[in-house]
Parts: structure tokens; sequence; C-alpha cells
């Protein structure tokens, strides 16, 4: 496998996780509903840490869109 294809695997499974987050998520919402406070401070659960690791993986996914073109987000 190439360094393109590999980064290219990488990006679309991140991707195909965030999609599991996002279900995930949604799941929660519409069997338990979501204040803002839940969302942004809690300390349990499938929120404790949602809002950051889905942003990191997000940011990742551009990091790597951007090699694999060969551009900078800088």
């Amino acid at each position: 496998m190439s360094d393109k294809a590999a980064l290219i695997k990488e990006k679309n499974d991140l991707i195909q996780q965030m999609l599991e987050m996002q279900k995930q998520f949604i799941d929660h919402e519409q069997k338990n509903g979501i204040s803002g406070k839940d969302y942004y401070y809690s300390q349990d659960g499938l929120l404790k840490d949602y809002r950051q690791k889905y942003m990191d993986m997000a940011m990742k996914v551009v990091d790597l869109s951007h090699e694999i073109v060969g551009s900078s987000r800088f």
C-alpha cells in the first residue's frame, strides 16, 4: 500500500468512527435528552470527553486531507 493509500485509509477510518460517534450521540439525545450543561460539562458516560475527542478526530481528518493533496492548512 502506498503512503497516499495509507493516509486515505486512515482518513476514511476516522470518518467512520466519527459517524459512529454521531449515531451514538443522536441515540443518547433521543432517549435521554441532552442539556447544554450535560454536553459541555458531563463527567461520565458517552458525553464525558465527546466534544474534545470528536474535535481532535475532525482536525486529524483535515490534516490528513491536506497531506493527501500536498497542501497546508497554515
